[in-house]
C-alpha cells in the first residue's frame, strides 16, 4: 500500500512539473505581452494639428548638396590685383633691383660698372639687345644730369624700365559687339598653364560683371575638359565640351561660340590643346581652330600663355605662335618664384605685343592685369 501511495505522489509531482514547463517558461521567453508604458501623444485635431503642420513647415531643413556639385563663388574684381600682389612679386624680383641700384649708386661709374649693369640685365632675361639699349640710355642720362644720390638713381632706373615696357594698350577686348560675344582664344605650348589660366580669367571676368561661357577645345588631354568644367562650376560659367576624347577641336570651338551667341553671354573663352611650336601639323590645326571660329564671330583676343621661368626659350615659342594665329596679348604665368622679370621686356620687344596678364601664384585669384608701374615698383622695392 505504501508503494502505491508513493507512486501516486510521484505521478502528481511529475504532472505539476510538466504543466509549469509548458505554461510558465514559454511566456518568460517571449517577454511580456505589453510593452513598457510610454508617453502617448494624443492625435492632433483642429487648431492643434494646423499649428503642428505650420511648425514643420517653418522648421529650417538643411538641404543636402548633390554629390559632385560645387558651391558657386563670388570672385573679387580684377582691378588692383597686381598692386595687392606687389609684396609677393617683390620677394622674387627684388634681387635684380637691388643689384642695379647698388651698381648705379657707386661713386665712380666706369666702363666696368656699366658692363656689370648690362650683365645683371641680361641675367634677368631682359635680352642682349634691350640690355644694351637700357645701358646706353642710362649712361647718357647720368652723364647729362650728373646724379649720384640713391633717390635720383632709383628714379632714373624706374623711368628707364617703364620706358622699355612701353605704353601699349593692355586692356582686354572683352565687350560684346553686334549681338555676338567677345571671343578669347587661349594658346601656348604644353605645361604653361593654359587651362588654369582660362579658369582664372573666367573668374576675373565674372568678378568684373561679365557673363562667361567656356569652350573646352583641348580634346587631346583627357582631364582638360573636366578641369575646365570644374573652374566654370565654381563661378557659375557653363562649359561646352566634346562627348568623346580626340574630337575635332575646331568643331568644339565653333559650338561654344554658337551657344554663346544663343545664350547672349558677354565673353566666350576657348581653351586649346598645348602643342609644341616645332610640330608643324599641330600649329596648322591651331590656325584651323581660329579660322573656323571666325566663320561665326570675330576673335577679339588671342592670348599666348608663356611660362616666365623658361626665359629666352619662351621667345622662340612666341615667334612661331605669333606667325600662326596673330597673337594680340601675352599672359606670363609663374612670374613669382624663380622668374627673373626681364622676360616681360624681352617678349614685348620681340613680338611687338603687350603683356596683358601675369600669373603670380597658384591661388584662383592670382591672375592680374599687368601694370608697368606696379611691376617696376615691385622690382625696385
Amino acid at each position: 500500500m505504501e508503494y502505491v501511495i508513493l507512486i501516486i505522489v510521484i505521478a502528481v509531482l511529475a504532472v505539476a512539473a510538466g504543466g509549469w514547463l509548458l505554461f510558465v517558461r514559454p511566456r518568460r521567453g517571449r517577454g511580456p505581452e505589453t510593452p513598457p508604458a510610454q508617453a502617448q501623444v494624443p492625435p492632433a485635431t483642429g487648431a492643434t494639428a494646423a499649428t503642428g503642420e505650420a511648425e514643420k513647415a517653418a522648421a529650417p531643413q538643411a538641404p543636402s548638396a548633390p554629390a559632385g556639385v560645387l558651391e558657386v563663388e563670388r570672385p573679387p574684381p580684377s582691378a588692383g590685383r597686381l598692386v595687392r600682389l606687389r609684396a609677393r612679386l617683390a620677394r622674387s624680383q627684388s634681387s635684380v633691383g637691388s643689384a642695379l641700384l647698388n651698381l648705379l649708386s657707386r661713386d665712380r661709374l666706369d666702363d666696368d660698372t656699366w658692363d656689370e649693369v648690362e650683365e645683371v640685365l641680361i641675367t634677368a632675361d631682359v635680352g642682349v639687345a634691350p640690355a644694351r639699349v637700357m645701358v646706353d640710355d642710362l649712361r647718357t642720362k647720368v652723364k647729362v644730369l650728373g646724379t649720384r644720390s640713391p633717390d635720383d638713381v632709383k628714379d632714373l632706373l624706374r623711368t628707364e624700365l617703364i620706358t622699355q615696357l612701353g605704353d601699349e594698350d593692355r586692356s582686354l577686348h572683352v565687350a560684346p559687339h553686334g549681338g555676338t560675344p567677345a571671343v578669347v582664344l587661349m594658346v601656348g605650348v604644353n605645361g604653361t598653364g593654359k587651362t588654369t589660366t582660362c579658369g582664372k580669367l573666367a573668374r576675373a571676368l565674372i568678378g568684373d560683371g561679365h557673363t562667361v561661357l567656356l569652350g573646352a577645345a583641348d580634346t587631346f588631354r583627357a582631364a582638360a575638359a573636366d578641369q575646365l568644367q570644374t573652374w566654370g562650376q565654381r563661378v557659375g560659367a557653363e562649359t561646352v565640351r566634346a562627348d568623346r576624347d580626340g574630337a575635332d577641336p575646331a568643331s568644339v570651338a565653333f559650338e561654344a561660340v554658337s551657344e554663346g551667341i544663343d545664350k547672349h553671354v558677354d565673353v566666350v573663352v576657348i581653351d586649346t590643346a598645348g602643342r609644341l611650336h616645332t610640330k608643324v601639323g599641330l600649329m596648322d590645326e591651331l590656325g584651323k581652330v581660329k579660322r573656323v571660329v571666325e566663320k561665326k564671330a570675330p576673335v577679339d583676343e588671342v592670348l599666348l600663355v608663356l611660362d616666365a621661368t623658361t626665359g629666352q626659350n619662351g621667345l622662340r615659342q612666341a615667334r612661331v605662335f605669333a606667325e600662326v594665329v596673330d597673337v594680340t596679348g601675352i599672359v606670363l604665368t609663374k612670374l613669382d618664384g624663380t622668374a627673373k622679370g626681364g622676360i616681360v621686356i624681352a617678349v614685348q620687344r620681340e613680338l611687338g605685343v603687350p603683356v596683358k596678364l601675369v600669373g603670380l601664384g597658384e591661388g584662383p585669384d592670382d591672375l592680374a592685369p599687368f601694370d608697368p608701374g606696379a611691376f617696376v615698383d615691385a622690382i625696385l622695392g
